[in-house]
């Protein structure tokens, strides 16, 4: 079964303290240890993200490892994924992930470990990265389109409630045709793919919201349901 988890931001990165999305994330592998690989490209392989991978998934029923594209862990890279069972991309240049990943034919190395069944999940860049046009900080200051792996129909927007600037970028370039209608995410929000379908969002923070962006003569920005993974 084909699963992508798309996080608008949250997890062991950004709230250390929570880790509601992250057990939903391990929680959808068979496996009673499911072997689950982090993906810190788009931060120039940060030891700081690394090291906060390590600190929270040893302390799980897993197996976790990293897959470094400066430092690889195996010269065989498609053996090493696809032995994998959960494939976890961090936050940070889009842009630059993109460009390496094609340079070292990770983009379809993913997608082959995504149709024999290896989750595929992310923050941030590690969300957007999953989709057909996405909105994105990597080009500097601005935020501006990007068509990544196109492994889901339409745009994704991590970070629409996190960052001021995020909503009305997005609003506007879906408006304009630049980048197509999507699916925006608040932080600590999950979209779950199965297949090429989007089934449900996920949250670690009860008000955090998910939202379906779409311009058919006006922009049409609808509230969809969210299920809050803690209590209460």
């Amino acid at each position: 079964m084909k699963q992508i988890i798309a996080m608008g931001g949250g997890g062991f990165l950004m709230e250390p303290e929570n880790p509601l999305l992250d057990h939903y994330i391990l929680a959808q592998s068979p496996k009673e240890t499911p072997k689950i690989c982090f993906i810190p490209t788009a931060s120039g392989d940060a030891d700081s993200a690394i090291s906060k991978f390590y600190n929270f998934f040893s302390n799980q029923r897993c197996v976790p490892s990293h897959l470094s594209l400066f430092k690889p862990p195996a010269r065989d890279l498609e053996a090493f994924v696809l032995d994998k069972d959960i494939i976890y991309v961090g936050g940070g240049n889009t842009k630059n992930l993109l460009v390496l990943w094609k340079e070292w034919g990770l983009d379809a190395i993913l997608r082959k470990a995504w149709e024999q069944g290896v989750i595929l999940s992310g923050i941030s860049a590690g969300s957007l990265c999953w989709f057909e046009d996405g909105v994105t900080d990597s080009y500097g200051d601005k935020l501006e389109p990007i068509q990544p792996l196109g492994f889901l129909a339409g745009s994704n927007c991590p970070h629409y409630d996190g960052e001021e600037e995020r909503r009305p970028a997005y609003q506007q370039l879906v408006a304009s045709g630049a980048v197509k209608g999507g699916i925006a995410a608040d932080d600590g929000v999950a979209l779950h793919y199965i297949g090429s379908d989007f089934v449900r969002a996920v949250s670690s923070r009860p008000a955090a919201k998910a939202y379906r962006v779409e311009y058919d003569g006006e922009l049409k920005e609808t509230v969809l349901p969210v299920e809050f993974l803690g209590e209460g």
